[in-house]
């Protein structure tokens, strides 16, 4: 399960990291399932940008060096919010393969949150 575990928050670190910076300065010609970044308003794209980075760093980070692990499984719960706000903005503009995607994340940051709180909780130094 710790493997798991790891493989997840690994996968998903680099994935909200390389999203995050990408809210900074959406990139031209993203493929049609990205084209929502395009309508954000930019104060959006900051705070989705900045906490999707935070995020992804804390799945990896915390564990890797053994400090302050317990901010892992706070991460998993901070990117499962920023998730249902993915869910809830896809179903207004009716984006339901987007919204799917965004579920389907959510459920994994929380197996990550309750991995990491009750079946394999990572250990400080």
């Amino acid at each position: 399960m710790n493997i798991l575990l790891w493989i997840l928050q690994i996968i998903f670190g680099l994935f909200f990291i390389g999203v995050g910076f990408m809210h900074f300065s959406p990139p031209a010609g993203l493929p049609a399932m990205m084209s929502w970044m395009y309508d954000l308003p930019p104060w959006l794209h900051y705070v989705s940008g900045v906490a999707e980075i935070l995020g992804g760093l804390g799945l990896i980070l915390p564990g890797l060096f053994k400090r302050q692990t317990r901010l892992t499984a706070y991460a998993a719960l901070g990117l499962a919010l920023v998730m249902v706000g993915a869910v809830v903005y896809h179903i207004t503009r009716s984006e339901f393969a987007n919204m799917t995607q965004n579920f389907i994340i959510l459920l994994i940051m929380l197996f990550i949150y309750y991995g990491r709180t009750r079946l394999v909780p990572l250990k400080d130094k």
